[in-house]
């Protein structure tokens, strides 16, 4: 079972990566086409221009905040499972004692 559901996860990133690079090459060669046919345009003077982040600090601070998030959320759900963990050998050991005393009584 675990194979299968590994089997469909590496499918779907196979097909996002795919998707992926499939918009990045759109994206590159727009850009190039989009530089080719427009003049050389000057920066604009912007006061603090040189204090505001990159566009790769933005993405790098996203994605780090991401993982942290995703981080908690995991830790969160495995503290959950632990914590109703009593239940769950409860029903299943009271199933299995049921079933057992019923076989018995026959």
């Amino acid at each position: 079972m675990a194979t299968t559901t590994q089997d469909v996860q590496e499918e779907i990133l196979d097909a996002v990566r795919k998707g992926q690079e499939a918009v990045v090459d759109v994206i590159k060669q727009w850009a190039e086409a989009v530089q080719a046919i427009t003049p050389s345009i000057p920066a604009p003077n912007v006061p603090y221009a040189d204090k505001l982040p990159k566009p790769e600090e933005l993405v790098a601070s996203a994605y780090e905040f991401a993982q942290q998030l995703l981080a908690n959320q995991r830790a969160f759900a495995e503290s959950l499972l632990q914590a109703a963990k009593p239940l769950t050998l409860g029903a299943t050991a009271s199933k299995s004692s049921t079933a057992s005393t019923k076989a018995a009584a026959k």
